[in-house]
């Protein structure tokens, strides 16, 4: 599990001054902005953790009525802006004293690909009792996941896929229907969600529904601290060893405010794609996760468009007896370099000396000379496509 920023109990106001005065971060008055309408939306919570509940009328003492309706939490916010600007560390201080017993941080494709497990889980269900197909499955399992979680915080919101795209709208109205308080963060403003994607006008409601259900707050600002932390790591390390692998772990909890990580699994094309430690924006895996496993440029496209930044440990010197590692790393960086995503990695040895002979080495030049211009402060600088 990801680890959680110090509590002090008060909310994410007092939590931002407590992670100022110990140095950890600079002030910021764009990040001051949103932190007062997370306080916001915090009290909102207190006072309702704190009112006494409606004693059952007459009919519910006998057994007689339904149940009642869950009590609608306040209304959340969607806060979107580039990569670096604190918009997970905001929330991560918000959740850590948010006050509900029923409480979920989670990645929005992790959350989505449960919801889609789940519609197939209980479709299966019912064709085995013999059960006609429902008109509607989406609704009871959102039901299902409102009465587990009334507060859910959605860390890097987007939507890449058609079969996320198209039961979006039901589920998030049906969610909201039952009381559920929302917070997500995204690189991305709700109008530009699954942006040219196929049947996109039938996504259109749901980019509707988030905008008259949440408060949209752009976290913006010329500061990008990612690129501060990245600056002052060393982003290839040679030769493998115990300080390289020191390093990495380092790299990795500097990029994603001191997090563990935690395995993660992505879906493209129906395959799922392994990260074997991922926090918000930065993914890290061995060399042999990847490059000695039969993926292919969509597998490496999706760990793309969802990480900013990708450590890779321990790449080996390569040759004629590994081309088929050698082939899949060159797809890898690739990839990477169009999509701007930022490497960090160890190496047995430096670019020009990785895959010095075999099938493939002259071409593999090209492969070396992105590999050392991934490292300068030029490239740094370019803006992540997701």
């Amino acid at each position: 599990m990801e680890s959680s920023p110090p509590s002090t109990g008060k909310g994410p106001i007092a939590n931002l001054a407590a992670r100022r005065a110990a140095g950890e971060i600079h002030a910021d008055p764009v990040q001051e902005q949103v932190v007062l309408r997370l306080q916001a939306i915090h009290d909102q919570l207190a006072a309702m953790a704190a009112a006494q509940p409606a004693k059952p009328g007459f009919l519910a003492r006998l057994g007689l009525a339904g149940a009642p309706k869950p009590v609608e939490g306040p209304h959340g916010l969607y806060i979107w802006g580039p990569v670096g600007r604190g918009k997970s560390m905001l929330m991560d201080l918000f959740f850590a004293d948010a006050p509900v017993a029923r409480k979920r941080r989670v990645h929005f494709h992790e959350f989505m690909l449960e919801v889609q497990a789940r519609l197939h889980r209980r479709r299966e269900e019912l064709a085995a009792k013999g059960a006609p197909p429902e008109s509607d499955t989406i609704v009871p399992i959102a039901r299902e996941i409102a009465a587990e979680t009334r507060l859910l915080c959605f860390d890097e919101f987007q939507v890449t896929n058609i079969a996320d795209a198209m039961i979006l709208g039901r589920l998030f109205e049906t969610l909201f229907e039952e009381g559920i308080t929302v917070i997500a963060t995204s690189n991305r403003t709700p109008d530009d969600l699954y942006k040219n994607g196929l049947q996109r006008d039938r996504f259109l409601p749901f980019i509707e529904l988030v905008e008259r259900r949440l408060e949209v707050l752009e976290l913006g600002g010329a500061q990008d601290y990612r690129m501060g932390r990245l600056r002052e790591l060393d982003l290839y390390l040679t030769p493998l060893g115990a300080w390289a692998t020191t390093k990495l772990d380092e790299a990795f909890r500097a990029l994603s405010n001191g997090a563990d990580g935690e395995p993660r699994v992505l879906r493209t094309q129906g395959r799922d794609v392994e990260v074997p430690r991922a926090a918000p924006g930065v993914a890290m895996a061995h060399f042999m996760d990847w490059c000695a496993k039969p993926m292919g440029a969509a597998d490496f496209l999706c760990i793309a468009d969802s990480f900013h930044t990708v450590i890779v440990a321990e790449i080996p010197r390569m040759g004629p007896d590994s081309q088929d590692k050698a082939v899949r790393f060159v797809t890898m960086i690739d990839t990477f370099y169009e999509k701007k995503v930022k490497l960090i990695c160890s190496a047995a040895a430096s670019p020009a000396n990785l895959y010095p002979e075999g099938d493939g080495s002259f071409e593999f030049q090209r492969t070396v000379s992105r590999l050392m211009e991934m490292q300068s402060p030029e490239y740094l600088n370019l803006e992540h496509i997701a």
